[in-house]
């Protein structure tokens, strides 16, 4: 084998509160704070004096992961549009599997979220959006019909 699973995904943001809030709206759990400073981390990441907070975000089933990190040094570097587009490169969104999406949606927006584009029926299967949060974070729902 391998891989043994798909640990985490890490996303770089600005106001950490604002983003661990989004995530726990959206149904994710606060797994943990810390701050990570030092040489083994300056070497892991390639970064002289790191020194950032990270907060591990996990789904409820326990299974998926998210490493949400704010730079403090060296500060973080900006260059992708919050509003970009689906086909710009690098990771793009991250899908969730939801029992009520229009519940989701509305407890998103009391966040500052937006609908990218529309909520959409994939054939009989599913109902499908993607939505805009803090920092232009983009998460897509996927919610099971039928």
């Amino acid at each position: 084998m391998t891989i043994q699973r798909m640990d985490n995904v890490g996303i770089v943001v600005d106001d950490l509160e604002a983003a661990i809030a989004f995530f726990v709206e959206l149904g994710m759990e606060l797994e943990g704070k810390a701050l990570i400073e030092g040489p083994w981390a300056a070497r892991l990441v390639g970064l002289d004096d790191q020194r950032v907070d990270i907060a591990m975000m996990r789904t409820p089933d326990g299974h998926g992961r998210i490493e949400l990190a704010k730079y403090h040094t060296p500060a973080a570097i900006g260059g992708v549009p919050e509003d970009a587009p689906a086909n710009t490169l690098g990771i793009r969104r991250i899908m969730f599997a939801v029992d009520d999406m229009d519940e989701v949606i509305a407890r998103l927006r009391t966040h500052g979220a937006e609908l990218v584009g529309k909520v959409v029926q994939y054939e009989d299967a599913y109902r499908l959006c993607y939505i805009r949060g803090p920092e232009g974070i983009v998460v897509a729902l996927a919610e099971e019909v039928g």
